[in-house]
């Protein structure tokens, strides 16, 4: 049976406006295992920001359960919240989230500082990652210097040195054009041939189609 990484129980969330409450999710379950590639399409608000964060351990449910690795995440302090975010999680966004004023190598090797790997680690696996994205001939430049597919593949790497237990992308192809999003789509294909566990939260059928689940939410709930 494979290794069971999230499994969300019947959650929802809400959230206040002022003297209302709104319920973005309601009783979504949903099991990740290690290897999977999943898929949750849905239109805009329909739900996929929220629930991505809440898997990501940025935001807490208000009902149902979420176990990581089988331990209940609402026993979690956030200092150990904070400690699955650093270690377990890699993070890819639609917007590249990179740092401008540092280098392509800089910008990869962030997130083992914060997860204090020894320098000499950091840098062979800064190092390999990035020649094995194609990225070794631009270590040196800044995000404003590369392209746009150049900027996804440098965040996917960033996600990826950390050797985490599952990838999480929200919208990762939303800023390039098609051919550069068929090949970051093509680099997350390669990366879970080989055993990287990948959910990508997208709006576009054909991004979807890479993976090997689909999900779609509607207003807050999974459907047919």
């Amino acid at each position: 049976m494979a290794d069971t990484i999230i499994d969300l129980r019947g959650i929802c969330k809400d959230y206040r406006i002022g003297q209302e409450t709104l319920r973005v999710l309601h009783d979504v379950s949903l099991s990740l295992s290690a290897g999977d590639y999943v898929a949750v399409m849905g239109h805009s608000g329909s739900g996929k920001s929220t629930l991505l964060n809440i898997m990501g351990c940025l935001d807490r449910v208000t009902c149902g359960e979420y176990r990581f690795r089988g331990r209940d995440i609402s026993s979690y302090s956030e200092d150990e919240l904070a400690d699955v975010r650093n270690h377990q999680i890699g993070f890819v966004f639609q917007s590249f989230n990179l740092l401008p004023k540092l280098t392509v190598e800089a910008n990869v090797e962030l997130p083992l500082i914060y997860a204090n790997v020894p320098a000499g680690e950091r840098r062979r696996r800064v190092r390999e990652i990035l020649e094995s994205f194609g990225l070794a001939d631009r270590r040196r430049h800044k995000p404003n210097e590369i392209s746009g597919g150049q900027k996804q593949r440098v965040a996917i790497a960033r996600a990826l040195v950390k050797k985490p237990s599952v990838i999480l992308a929200d919208e990762p192809t939303g800023n390039l054009d098609s051919q550069t999003s068929e090949e970051i789509m093509g680099l997350f294909d390669r990366l879970n041939a080989e055993g990287n566990t990948i959910l990508l939260i997208t709006h576009e059928r054909d991004i979807a189609a890479h993976a090997r689940q689909l999900l779609r939410l509607a207003d807050g709930r999974f459907v047919a």
